[in-house]
């Protein structure tokens, strides 16, 4: 079976390995990003860079667009010189986190145009995009699933939830609340153990033998935290977007978020004080900062 001409918009952080790895599959690669530098290390693997997220879409069977947030998604798939103007993509497939209700315009969009819509956010940071290791949660109609999945496959293990658009968001979304939450409660408690007088990696290895293990205190702890580092990769700006996008659809669904809407305060106030570009460990400073210690390893 002939492999699909791929487009990919947005090739930074996430996107760029992303992109990688397709090459390294050996498909032909389009990329378009307005950041010239991050098209630069795929051009001199063979990447064929253009001159907007349209053209990507005329010189592609499938295009992939991973963008930083819904406003993006939705100017890049629909505006002037977006994706849906172009004349040769049968297939558009969003790996950025949206929120269901920018994917539902997107889908209605590409329904119109027929071109087939395909709902696929990632979650495993940019280690994971990297390695292949990313859980890809894809959304989208049945017969169109086997066509996509061949690609997915190289970004890491695919998910396929249903024909709804924004059912994968909604799986992303739950996610990454989980997420950002695993680390305010892991930081509020090794705050207190420290100030206690615990060591700080002490009581992360007693935690993680125990069942109080989370995401936070497996992974972000031992490799950002307790060094002081604070560099894990994603940005508290994108997290608390994220996490905003989660308590919005959960009040939409008439579901309660407690515990999620002071996760939501937690994220403001980092970002409020470290700014967007921070990485979203820097939670962790916050709570050090009011308990008048160092949580460090």
């Amino acid at each position: 079976m002939t492999q699909p001409v791929l487009g990919f918009v947005g090739v930074g952080r996430m996107g760029g390995p992303m992109a990688s790895r397709l090459l390294d599959a050996g498909y032909s690669l389009t990329i378009f990003d307005t950041s010239a530098e991050a098209l630069k290390p795929l051009v001199a693997r063979g990447a064929s860079a253009a001159s907007s997220a349209e053209t990507v879409a005329s010189a592609s069977d499938v295009v992939i667009m991973s963008l930083p947030t819904p406003p993006i998604v939705q100017a890049v798939s629909l505006g002037e010189r977006g994706i849906l103007k172009g004349t040769r993509a049968k297939t558009l497939i969003d790996v950025s986190t949206t929120g269901p209700s920018v994917a539902g315009v997107v889908a209605k969009a590409c329904a119109e145009r027929g071109v087939a819509w395909v709902d696929s956010p990632v979650s495993g940071g940019v280690n994971g995009a990297v390695k292949g290791t990313l859980a890809v949660m894809v959304s989208c109609a049945k017969d169109t699933f086997p066509t996509v999945d061949p690609v997915l496959k190289h970004f890491g293990k695919t998910f396929y939830v249903g024909e709804k658009p924004g059912l994968a968001q909604i799986a992303k979304l739950a996610n990454n609340l989980l997420a950002a939450a695993a680390i305010v409660l892991s930081s509020e408690v090794m705050a207190m153990g420290v100030k206690a007088g615990l060591d700080a990696k002490v009581l992360i290895d007693i935690i993680n033998a125990g069942s109080g293990r989370n995401s936070a205190t497996q992974d972000k702890f031992p490799k950002s935290i307790l060094p002081g580092t604070f560099d894990f990769g994603f940005a508290t700006g994108l997290s608390y977007k994220d996490v905003r996008l989660c308590i919005d659809e959960a009040e939409a669904l008439g579901v309660p978020m407690v515990a999620g809407a002071a996760v939501r305060q937690m994220l403001a106030i980092t970002q409020a004080k470290f700014g967007p570009d921070s990485d979203f460990t820097s939670i962790a400073k916050v709570v050090e900062e009011w308990a008048h210690v160092q949580i460090r390893g």
